[in-house]
């Protein structure tokens, strides 16, 4: 009989490894909800058309890496590669720039889908957490996102990681340093396929990490230079916010991202520990997405962070996150009459939030405090048929191996103390 496995390039989260993810997850959203930020889930497909036409026809996102289907119907569908353009659909469609104050804020947590070729810190399903703030322009907004992700990777111990900061312009002078890169470019060696996209997005050639392409970029003429002077101001509001914040940035003027959307103010976190896959999250200020997929114009800002990758950091660093421990109790019966009344004990523990397991299968009594050490537990619970007739239970510490009997109508209120 055939055994399946996990597609090639994803896997599977499983226990003990699958707390820390969650608790990744939980320390990136907790500064967001904070500062107002609301959660969104949108569905795992959308149409084809809106990445195609949100993050750009000739990023390799939509020209390689998609996973597209055909309906029954017809109908042209993704696998999202990435979140910003789901959320901004959804917040058009359910009208959330009319209903209340600007800029809507969203956060957001879920799997996308790239097909790509699998390596260290690069799956074709991966986990992030992202933040959205639509629909204001203000560089107040940027360096409060950037600072929240900072916060963020710092309440894990994260301390080894970088953050790149560029600025890519605006419609007004976007398209005069457009015209002097793409000058630049025609003139180098390139491949085919990168001459075809200096005519479409010459922007992209410079985020190629090939050593013979970053030679040949070397005199490449830079966007910093060519900023007009309201997208200078804005750009230096960012960085002088983000001081006075005591966020430490690096100025990187090749910063340009993998998505076609971002205007003005780009970030990268990246982290040294990880080798060739060193970011571990970005985003940036997307002034004409929603123009880009039929809505009105929205200026907006925001990122996302992989939690695989935080995950892998965290382990470069030699972190180790303090998790709470999923049992504290472990209650052992020996025989019918304890299984009943250890089962209603495990259930009163449960409700007064203590986290309890039970010894199921009618293990005895040596199998069983073996999966009481196994769970993790501080405490067992221990009871036979001569300890239910004289009304107590035996409480052990299984630390010290210290052991007592415990009042039977005492052993909650008793455990719930123990457990705070």
């Amino acid at each position: 009989m055939t055994t399946f496995q996990a597609p090639k390039g994803t896997y599977d989260l499983i226990p003990p490894e699958s707390a820390t993810y969650l608790a990744v997850r939980e320390a990136i959203s907790a500064p967001l909800q904070r500062a107002g930020y609301g959660y969104i889930e949108t569905p795992g497909f959308e149409s084809v058309e809106l990445f195609s036409r949100g993050v750009g026809e000739s990023t390799d996102i939509v020209t390689k890496e998609m996973y597209t289907l055909t309906t029954k119907g017809g109908d042209e569908l993704a696998l999202r590669p990435e979140g910003t353009a789901s959320v901004l659909r959804a917040a058009l469609e359910n009208n959330l720039h009319r209903v209340g104050n600007l800029p809507v804020k969203l956060w957001y947590s879920g799997s996308y889908y790239r097909y790509e070729r699998p390596q260290a810190g690069r799956y074709r399903h991966f986990s992030q957490v992202g933040a959205e703030a639509i629909g204001a322009e203000d560089p107040a907004l940027d360096a409060e996102l950037i600072i929240l992700a900072v916060d963020a990777y710092r309440s894990l111990g994260l301390r080894d990681f970088r953050l790149l900061l560029n600025s890519l312009g605006d419609k007004e002078c976007r398209p005069v340093y457009r015209a002097a890169l793409q000058d630049f470019l025609r003139g180098l060696e390139l491949d085919e396929d990168t001459r075809a996209r200096i005519e479409i997005n010459p922007l992209r050639v410079l985020d190629d990490k090939r050593e013979a392409v970053q030679k040949q970029l070397a005199g490449a003429p830079m966007m910093r230079d060519h900023l007009c002077e309201a997208c200078k101001a804005y750009h230096e509001q960012v960085r002088d916010l983000l001081s006075a914040a005591g966020v430490a940035y690096e100025d990187d003027p090749k910063l340009v991202r993998g998505l076609d959307y971002y205007t003005r103010t780009t970030f990268e976190f990246v982290h040294d520990g990880l080798g060739s896959q060193s970011a571990v999250g970005g985003g940036g200020r997307y002034d004409g997405l929603s123009e880009m997929i039929g809505g009105p114009a929205l200026p907006s800002v925001g990122w996302a962070l992989g939690v695989d990758r935080t995950v892998l950091a965290l382990k470069a660093e030699g972190v180790e996150l303090e998790l709470p421990s999923a049992t504290q109790v472990f209650a052992v019966p020996l025989g019918e009459e304890a299984r009943r009344a250890l089962f209603g004990v495990v259930t009163e523990l449960r409700r007064a939030g203590v986290a309890t397991d039970f010894a199921y299968g009618g293990k005895g009594l040596k199998n069983a405090m073996k999966s009481a050490n196994r769970s993790g537990a501080r405490y067992a619970l221990v009871a036979g048929e001569r300890d239910l007739a004289e009304g107590v239970v035996q409480l052990k510490d299984l630390e010290t191996g210290e052991q007592s009997p415990v009042a039977l109508d005492r052993i909650v209120e008793e455990l719930r103390a123990k457990a705070r």
